[in-house]
């Protein structure tokens, strides 16, 4: 199992270093950035902060552009939630159905090891993946702040990363489920649903009528704009999540151990 585990780590440490340094390396040349561009931030701040229902939706009704730390969350918190889910979806979607889409399961199921081992090595090693994306990210959002000497408010950003790394979990169950119980690829797939609920989140937050639906989607119980304007996370959206993910990873593995598996 230990072999297997290094195995999956290693196969996938090109895409977590590629979309850490992607998403993190983009999020630290933003807080970069915004020393050169502090002193238009308050003219900005005020237009943005007027545009009704939109500026509601990125949080620039509650928090200032003029700030590093409403900066950060208005912004970079958008682009870390964003990749952070599509990073999610692409490693949790191909992790079970490379084996039969590349035609290695011949070699994989011929091994001495149960297929519920299988897929609980793949599941741990997807979550590892994850994890070591958000502190790889956060590392670099840290090393941002102390470069500009910004004091960090650790509360709201442990939090905020906190929920994000939930979030990325949800995802990825629900894309682990379908590699779980497909035969191909899916990467396609995963990703319209990670961008898809990014897009119900921000709908929920301008259109009215789905406002009461909003605990739905992930991304409500991590939203960096919320967190950071010290608001109180929904419980129930934590709840529906943590259901969605148990749910996810249970089918996943009725799925995965009842199905015919092609070589």
């Amino acid at each position: 199992m230990v072999a297997l585990f290094l195995h999956e780590m290693k196969q996938n440490r090109r895409n977590l270093l590629i979309w850490s340094l992607a998403v993190g390396g983009l999020g630290f040349a933003c807080i970069l950035l915004y020393s050169g561009m502090q002193d238009s931030m308050a003219e900005m701040a005020e237009g943005f902060s007027s545009m009704g229902a939109f500026a509601d939706a990125f949080g620039m009704s509650t928090l200032s552009l003029a700030t590093l730390t409403g900066y950060f969350a208005t912004e970079i918190g958008t682009i870390h939630g964003l990749g952070g889910g599509m990073f999610a979806a692409i490693v949790a979607t191909v992790m079970l159905s490379k084996e039969e889409d590349g035609h290695t399961g011949e070699f994989l199921y011929s091994l001495p090891i149960s297929r519920r081992k299988v897929i609980t090595v793949k599941a741990l090693s997807l979550t590892v993946v994850i994890l070591a994306f958000q502190v790889l990210c956060g590392i670099l959002y840290v090393l941002g702040f102390v470069m500009l000497g910004e004091e960090l408010p650790w509360q709201e950003f442990m939090t905020f990363m906190g929920m994000q790394l939930v979030m990325n979990l949800e995802i990825a169950a629900i894309c682990f489920a379908v590699s779980a119980v497909s035969k191909k690829n899916k990467l396609g797939l995963g990703l319209g649903l990670a961008l898809f609920l990014y897009l119900y989140d921000l709908m929920a937050r301008v259109i009215p009528s789905l406002e009461d639906y909003i605990d739905i989607g992930p991304y409500s119980y991590a939203n960096a704009p919320q967190i950071f304007a010290g608001n109180e996370l929904s419980g129930a959206a934590i709840g529906i999540g943590a259901a969605v993910l148990v749910i996810a990873v249970v089918l996943s593995f009725a799925g995965y151990l009842r199905r015919d598996l092609a070589s």
